[in-house]
């Protein structure tokens, strides 16, 4: 489905009871809203909406530089649309960094935040690895990106030994378009958000995979030592989707939390 939110159309599903405490999902760069897929089964009892950010999936993807702040406008438009007034919230990679930004803007928005697989800064020394996957992209479109990509969600047994899963997130990252990719990327580079956080009040949880290169647990670390009362989670034999590589760890870490919230 569809829905207006700060100015574009948003592609979001929804399940689960709709009188039941909400949890909004937020999938990483290069992904949709399926990238959650695991997690669906043992969120059942929840009313559960997980959309395709900007530049994603089915969702708008306008050709130009966004923000962070731009993209937690869409997460607060879209619960605005769908008349959310606070939500369990669980971001993963740029999901994470979403979650981040619009928990600084309205926390008061936020039952639970959950930051997977995710950071708080992308120092300057990085930038020029973005500017490389910009160019790629532009260059030779999303194919080019595809393994590449794969070496840092998933380590080569998990790739050997789940084929079929790794195959559909092959075609979410070829699928995603150049626009919203590039756009999506300039975003990350603005990242700086560590000197921030310790404003953050609300319950909230890391959870990294042990072996994950791009957002590696002393990232986390760090978050973890800003935001007051949090807690981190460290998932063995996980790379940067932690969620998909090792589900049942990452599923009991994110119910055990959730299920303290309620």
């Amino acid at each position: 489905m569809r829905i207006s939110a700060n100015g574009i159309q948003l592609n979001y599903q929804a399940s689960g009871p709709a009188d039941a405490p909400t949890v909004v999902m937020s999938h990483s760069l290069a992904a949709t809203n399926a990238m959650w897929d695991p997690q669906m089964d043992v969120l059942k009892d929840y009313r559960v909406i997980r959309y395709d950010m900007r530049g994603h999936g089915e969702s708008d993807a306008p050709d130009m530089d966004y923000s962070l702040e731009m993209l937690a406008d869409d997460l607060l438009g879209l619960m605005d649309a769908l008349e959310i007034d606070r939500t369990h919230y669980i971001g993963l990679s740029m999901g994470g960094m979403i979650g981040q930004t619009a928990a600084l803007k309205d926390q008061d928005r936020f039952l639970s935040l959950s930051l997977c697989d995710t950071m708080s800064r992308v120092p300057p020394e990085m930038h020029s690895a973005w500017d490389e996957r910009i160019a790629n992209a532009r260059a030779d479109g999303m194919e080019a990106l595809v393994e590449g990509t794969m070496a840092r969600w998933f380590s080569e047994d998990y790739m050997a030994a789940e084929p079929a899963e790794c195959d559909k997130v092959r075609d979410m990252i070829r699928n995603t378009k150049v626009s919203g990719f590039c756009g999506c990327c300039r975003a990350i580079q603005g990242l700086d958000l560590t000197d921030k956080i310790s404003a953050i009040t609300v319950p909230t949880q890391m959870i990294v995979g042990e072996d994950d290169p791009g957002t590696p647990v002393a990232a986390h670390e760090v978050m973890h030592e800003k935001i007051e009362g949090s807690e981190l989670v460290v998932i063995p034999n996980a790379l940067h989707f932690s969620n998909v590589e090792q589900k049942d760890a990452f599923n009991n870490a994110y119910m055990t939390f959730l299920g303290k919230q309620s």
